[in-house]
This record gives structure tokens, C-alpha cells and sequence, in this order.
């Protein structure tokens, strides 16, 4: 997604990551009720980070990131197209 911002993935604890580079998913089976965590792989870092939500919740995230970035792809398109 070289044109334009690049949507991002609250993952709690005050983190985020690029939704284009997570690569990765693993729920932290504990016994911690609700409190669900994940491991998140992300393309450049090493050691994946933990975050307070669950893989389903992050997954939405990330499709609805994409979703969003085609439709402002698609939106620009339409605007280009009027100048040409």
C-alpha cells in the first residue's frame, strides 16, 4: 500500500502494527477467563508482541483495515479519473 496511509491494528496495551504486516497469530491458552490474549507476529520485529485481544478480534481489525484502504483506493481512482 505504497499510496496513501497505512491502516493500523490496535492491539491494547497502548500497541499498534501496520495491518499489511502482521503475519502471524497466537492465542495465549491461560486460564484467565475473559482476560484473553494473543501473540502477534510482525514482519521486522523479532519477537512477537502480546496483545490484550483476542486472535478473532484482531482478525476483524485487520479486515477491516483492508477494506477500508480498497475502498480509498478506489475512491482516488474515481477522483484521478476526472483530471485525465
Amino acid at each position: 500500500m505504497a499510496n496513501g496511509p497505512v491502516p493500523m491494528v490496535f492491539l491494547g496495551y497502548g500497541k499498534w502494527a501496520r495491518a499489511d504486516r502482521i503475519y502471524a497469530l497466537e492465542p495465549i491458552a491461560d486460564d484467565r477467563g475473559e482476560g484473553r490474549r494473543t501473540r502477534v507476529w510482525v514482519e521486522g520485529i523479532a519477537d512477537p508482541l502480546i496483545a490484550s485481544r483476542t486472535e478473532r478480534t484482531i482478525l476483524a481489525d485487520m479486515r477491516q483495515a483492508g477494506d477500508e484502504a480498497a475502498a480509498i483506493r478506489r475512491s482516488r481512482r474515481a477522483q484521478t479519473a476526472l483530471f485525465e
